[in-house]
């Protein structure tokens, strides 16, 4: 046998392999543990015949554990759900993080980036690359198989107006099932998860760091040709190659240990491209996307992930600016917004090449925002890019927004003619509260999801729940998306309306549903906020409802400054009169289903974790910040003389009267003073 062969030999109770280099003898001296090329995986035959078993379901319920190895004896074995010092290159001190189908290496430091909480993300991503790969591998004569699945099933989230229940089609249409027959007398090749597809997709992962993610491609999502698992790290690469290893997929999966930008920048040529390309960076994807829009094939499938919410959702505008070409502003809409900042981008600087997007799948979750577009060329489409976006005007005092198109067009015949759009849709100051605009944007202004594309996900994870352990998390997650109004742009929020003017809060289905729908408009809600409502209802329209609302529910008009948005809002009369009764069709099917829409965090300090460095460990800078402000409202003050350390707020305004004998501190105002003489 040749050493450039991999033999392997397996039974269902007695796992035997043999595993022999596949032609990297210098990429095999890059591990850290220069052991010998042959190795020997054994299992225990006292194990439970249920491991033995497909891990499909098994692997999709566990919880990524953590186990720690301790036993270094080559001929010990462990119970279930551990792991064994006998598998290959593991290290003194190392755990095995189980995830899905893999279970990967990690060292104890922090030396190589890895979140349990984006676990979604990770099963989301696996959830619709399989249904992409169904669909590009189909035209290729490829059917895919998927472990537990069984017969296609096409989710339909429908509204009657008998408030029917979810409708679930598991027949396919009678066209559909006329074609598959004539399809049968033909023969298809089937693609296997863990099996390598000469027809099949190719998948880069630019920023791997330990290769979780492209080791679960290659365990749970068939049809795949190879798998590219690039990291600039040197230690992550080698981490990356005996994880890979450890997985037995190194058939399908190739470490890589460059600039991410520089193997997709030489990957640009026709015959190079990579049909997916998933970018989950620490913080900012802005230096990638240039390179990213140009290395996907046509047609394929590009995987964006976005951490820098603090930037994207308006808290530093100028820096949104700097990295997407666009200006982020406060708002309650910020997530939706941050969504469709980073679509914007990616449209930009695709239309440079030739290129336009089309939007799959965008969702807002925890921490990050997630997007899936389809990449194409065509300059004729690339012409309506102007028209796609869209500046946004937004009052700081009542929060109406209006959007701007940056473009428009007109059809002549069998032509089209483009021209600049004509504006300002507002004027100096808000119609509502007379106070004034700021101006964000541009933004992405076409939908952000692809319905039917959702739909067929949702049916996937739907039709089989045990593959992902967060299945519930995302056929919930996936039900809102198909519920969304697709040409209506941000949302407001439900709260923010009766805060502005200071009174109760309606009910949700009375108000943001019952009532606009009785008023003619259509409505929905959002999967980015709890409390949105996303209509294309004019603000007028919100405002008189709120005025409506008000007079049942009255405020103390009194208390409010002439000059303030509320008291101006409710000094104009209603043009319209609301009807509060719930209708039947109000209640959305997710809601009505009790889907698992928006969960409770899932664990302590389970935002964006610390950037790993050389050495592991977490700066204990970072430890005190995030310790300074937690609890702040759970330990009350029992003792006077604590107030001494907190600024005064009378004293900023101009307003405090009590001089020294105030119990708190002045100090702000002498420093002020002080800087002021300098």
């Amino acid at each position: 046998m040749s050493p450039r062969t991999i033999l392997q030999v397996s039974f269902r109770c007695i796992g035997l392999s043999l595993a022999f280099p596949k032609k990297r003898i210098s990429f095999l001296q890059s591990l850290t543990t220069g052991q010998s090329v042959f190795r020997t995986f054994r299992m225990d035959r006292k194990k439970e015949p249920e491991e033995s078993q497909d891990t499909s379901s098994a692997g999709a319920d566990s919880a990524p554990t953590a186990v720690p190895v301790e036993d270094t004896n080559p001929s010990s074995s462990t119970e279930s759900g551990q792991t064994s010092s006998t598998e290959p290159g593991l290290l003194p001190g190392e755990t095995v993080v189980r995830e899905g189908k893999a279970a990967i290496l990690f060292p104890s430091a922090n030396e190589v980036f890895y979140n349990p909480v984006q676990e979604f993300n990770r099963d989301l991503t696996c959830a619709v690359i399989t249904e992409f790969a169904r669909e590009q591998l189909a035209q290729r004569g490829v059917r895919i198989l998927v472990p537990g699945e069984r017969d296609r099933v096409v989710v339909r989230l429908s509204e009657e107006k008998n408030g029917t229940e979810h409708q679930e089609a598991s027949e396919q249409p009678e066209k559909e099932q006329q074609h598959e027959e004539e399809g049968g007398k033909k023969e298809y090749i089937t693609a296997s998860v863990g099996e390598r597809c000469e027809q099949g997709l190719r998948v880069l992962e630019g920023l791997a760091a330990s290769g979780l993610r492209s080791v679960r491609f290659a365990l749970e999502v068939p049809g795949l040709k190879s798998i590219t698992a690039n990291d600039y790290s040197a230690k992550a690469a080698a981490l990356i190659a005996r994880n890979a290893q450890h997985n037995n997929v190194s058939h399908i999966l190739q470490a890589s240990q460059r600039d991410a930008s520089m193997v997709m920048y030489e990957a640009r040529g026709k015959k190079e491209r990579y049909d997916v390309i998933d970018l989950d960076p620490y913080g900012s994807p802005s230096p990638f996307l240039d390179a990213a829009v140009q290395a996907v094939s046509e047609g394929g499938l590009l995987c964006i992930t976005c951490t820098d919410m603090a930037v994207m959702a308006g808290n530093s505008g100028e820096t949104c600016y700097s990295k997407y070409g666009s200006m982020s502003i406060k708002s309650k809409y910020c997530h939706e917004m941050a969504l469709r900042i980073i679509l914007h981008s990616l449209d930009q600087r695709a239309a440079v090449y030739q290129r336009y997007i089309e939007p799959l799948l965008s969702v807002s979750v925890d921490f990050y925002i997630r997007v899936f577009v389809r990449v194409k060329t065509g300059q004729a489409v690339v012409k309506n890019s102007a028209s796609k976006h869209a500046l946004l005007y937004n009052c700081v005092g009542c929060g109406a927004f209006h959007l701007q198109r940056m473009g428009k067009k007109m059809s002549q015949g069998k032509h089209m003619k483009y021209s600049a759009a004509t504006g300002p849709p507002v004027g100096p100051n808000c119609e509502h509260c007379r106070q004034r605009h700021q101006l964000g944007g541009p933004i992405w202004a076409e939908p952000i999801h692809d319905i039917t594309f959702v739909q067929k996900v949702l049916g996937a994870v739907s039709g089989n729940p045990t593959r992902f352990r967060t299945s519930k998390r995302i056929e919930g997650v996936l039900s809102m998306v198909t519920e969304e109004l697709r040409d209506v742009p941000l949302y407001y929020v439900l709260d923010h309306l009766s805060s502005t003017v200071h009174c109760n809060t309606p009910p949700m289905l009375q108000f943001s549903r019952s009532a606009l729908l009785h008023a003619g408009y259509r409505v929905s809600l959002s999967h980015a906020c709890k409390n949105a409502v996303k209509t294309n209802a004019p603000a007028g329209v919100l405002w008189d409802l709120i005025r409506c609302w008000e007079k049942s529910n009255p405020v103390k008009r009194e208390r409010l400054s002439e000059t303030s948005p509320a008291h101006r809002i409710l000094s104009a009369e209603p043009t319209l009169q609301a009807c509060f009764e719930i209708r039947e069709d109000a209640n959305p099917q997710s809601r009505k289903r009790h889907l698992t829409r928006f969960q409770e965090n899932p664990q302590a300090n389970w935002g964006p974790k610390a950037r790993a460095k050389a050495g592991g460990g977490i700066s204990s800078e970072l430890e005190d910040k995030r310790k300074q402000f937690q609890g702040k409202r759970k330990k009350p003050i029992t003792d006077s003389s604590q107030l001494k350390s907190l600024p005064c707020k009378k004293l900023r305004k101009g307003t405090c009267t009590y001089g020294d004998k105030c119990c708190y501190s002045h100090e702000l105002k002498q420093e002020t003073n002080e800087e002021k003489m300098d």
